[in-house]
Formats: C-alpha cells, sequence, structure tokens
C-alpha cells in the first residue's frame, strides 16, 4: 500500500501518537511504509527500534510509563491488537495505590494467550469485561476496583491492601459499597473487609 509521503507521516503521527510515540512494523506497512521505507527511516535514526518489529518516534516527547506501552505491544495478537492489560500490584502503581514496588510487571491476558511470559514478567489469565479495565497512553489497565480486587487475591502483604484501600477510599477511586459487594473469592472478601475495617478505623481518628 502505497500513499503520498506527507499522508503517510500524518497517519502514522497519528497511530504513534495514541501509543505514546510508539509503532509496529506492521502498523507503518498499513499506512504506507514499504519495508526498504522502514529501513531507511531506522537507518537515518528518525525511528528508534526498540524491539522486534517496534520502534519508537525518535522526536516523540517522554512519557511516564513506556515500559508498560511496549509490553502492551508486546502482547499483540496477529491481528495486532494488544491483548494484555496492565493489573495487579503493576495496576497499583499506575493508580498510585499504597506504596508497593512490585519486583516484576503484572499484566492479564485472556485464558487462550500463546506467548511465554518473559523475565520480569508475571501473566494472569482471565476473561475481563469491558468494565474491568480503562484505557491510557498507550495501553490498557484494570479499574481501580478491579486492581483492588486482584490485589486482594494475590499474595500482596494485608498492610499494602489496607493502604491501597485507603489512598483508594479517600481519593474517590472506589466506594465502600462496591467493595463490600464485589465478587470474589472467599478468602480475597475476608482481606477486603480487613481493609475496609482498617480505613474505617483511620478515617475515624482525629
Amino acid at each position: 500500500m502505497t500513499h503520498d509521503s506527507q499522508s503517510n507521516r500524518r497517519s502514522l503521527y497519528e497511530i504513534a501518537d495514541s501509543q505514546g510515540g510508539y509503532f509496529t512494523a506492521d502498523q507503518a506497512l498499513k499506512v504506507g511504509y514499504a519495508y526498504s521505507q522502514q529501513h531507511f527511516h531506522r537507518q537515518s535514526g528518525a525511528w528508534v527500534q526498540v524491539g522486534r518489529g517496534l520502534f519508537r518516534l525518535r522526536d516523540y516527547p517522554p512519557g511516564e510509563r513506556e515500559d508498560l506501552i511496549r509490553w502492551s505491544l508486546w502482547s499483540r495478537n496477529q491481528k495486532g491488537m494488544p491483548q494484555a492489560v496492565i493489573s495487579h500490584e503493576t495496576a497499583l502503581t499506575v493508580h498510585d495505590l499504597s506504596d508497593a514496588m512490585p519486583a516484576a510487571v503484572h499484566l492479564t491476558v485472556p485464558p487462550g494467550f500463546r506467548k511465554r511470559a518473559p523475565a520480569g514478567c508475571v501473566l494472569h489469565r482471565a476473561d475481563l469485561t469491558a468494565a474491568d479495565s480503562e484505557q491510557r497512553a498507550g495501553f490498557r489497565v484494570t479499574t481501580p476496583l478491579r486492581t483492588l480486587v486482584d490485589a486482594a487475591e494475590s499474595a500482596l502483604s494485608q498492610e499494602h491492601l489496607d493502604r491501597a484501600v485507603l489512598d483508594a477510599l479517600q481519593r474517590g477511586l472506589a466506594r465502600r459499597p462496591a467493595l463490600v459487594t464485589v465478587a470474589c473469592s472467599p478468602a480475597a472478601r475476608a482481606r477486603i473487609d480487613q481493609a475496609l475495617a482498617a480505613a474505617q478505623t483511620r478515617q475515624a481518628a482525629p
């Protein structure tokens, strides 16, 4: 597929702009950049290659969580659609809930996801609904409510969960009635109830 150079550049920028400055070789091809042209732009330095078939516009302003954009694009399927949603402890950091510092990136992927998790990545398999996640610049992340449930289901310490629930309540990112009634396992329910009780005590303190 070929277009005029200005149209190609504009179309590619629109894609990259929605993905924090990143784009794939397939996306570039679809808007008119033949592989020979892609090679030229890599050699000129206008496109910075950051992974297999993955590039970044050199002059695009840096973002705060470009690592998560790269993970999202890593998870794309054969149709080029990202499959992973940032979740669990990593989603806590996106929402700035608690001071948890996960040693790995946590992603939730569909049950049929076939790629193996590379070093530094933990995959959780689940069918998320549209209401379970929200769009950020270049990636999707679980909502605060879903993130708290996932955290309660995980090995996150009760201290960090207590802090995350308190932060979410104080900032209006999650409401107590929703946390009281949200579906989860019995073990997670006990942990969420404990966190809610701790938050109530903290909020009632003079």
